[in-house]
């Protein structure tokens, strides 16, 4: 086991789960109540990294914050932020490829809770930020909870976007899915074997937590 790189997928997951949950709840909850013409035009952009090769993403991300672009190279000397081959490049690529596995399972979960409900709470004097704290968030607790789960396995396994944003950097963004490749490529099937077995159980635990959720909501 590469215990660094496990140490460094760890933190990555857990950076992206932590900071895309406000964000995932803002934006979950305007999709499944609002009525806006925007709707269809922000659910495809937000489905658009589902679709997409990481390939794709990783190259664009490399073109818009190389080092050798204008905004990449302002980034570096004003700010000091390096957007490529870093944990914190690999950090922000991974909130905007792992928002759809935030967002979908909560967006699910406020669109199930009755129009009535919410209703009722604002006529028993309830404001938006009580109803939403008291009323729609405890209702919608299984749907964040998928989306967290989602998030974590999500960034655990990903592979494609990392090599291309993060690259194999030690200590910083070789992940477990870049040492499982390196190893591979260097003929060493049982460190790759625990390394896959470990995001293999991760995957299934997070999946056996979105279904039980799942059923709690419809219960």
């Amino acid at each position: 086991m590469d215990w660094q790189a496990a140490r460094v997928s760890l933190l990555l997951a857990l950076a992206t789960a932590a900071l895309l949950l406000p964000l995932g709840l803002w934006l979950a909850r305007w999709l499944a109540f609002t009525q806006s013409s925007f709707k269809p035009w922000c659910e495809a952009l937000l489905l658009l990294p589902l679709l997409l090769p990481p390939t794709v993403i990783g190259f664009y991300w490399l073109m818009a914050f190389g080092q050798g672009t204008a905004l990449g190279a302002w980034l570096r000397d004003v700010l000091g932020l390096r957007l490529v081959f870093s944990f914190w490049g690999l950090l922000f690529a991974s909130l905007l490829i792992n928002l759809p596995f935030m967002v979908q399972p909560i967006q699910r979960a406020f669109a199930a809770i009755a129009p009535s409900v919410r209703e009722a709470a604002w006529v028993g004097g309830l404001s938006p930020w009580q109803t939403f704290r008291r009323i729609e968030l405890p209702l919608a607790a299984p749907g964040v909870l998928a989306g967290i789960a989602l998030t974590l396995a999500h960034t655990l396994g990903e592979f494609g976007v990392v090599l291309m944003v993060g690259g194999s950097v030690e200590g910083q963004t070789r992940t477990l899915s870049i040492a499982i490749y390196d190893r591979v490529q260097a003929f060493d099937e049982s460190a790759a074997h625990w390394m896959a077995a470990t995001l293999v159980l991760c995957s299934l635990a997070a999946l056996v937590a979105v279904f039980m959720s799942e059923r709690r909501r419809r219960a």
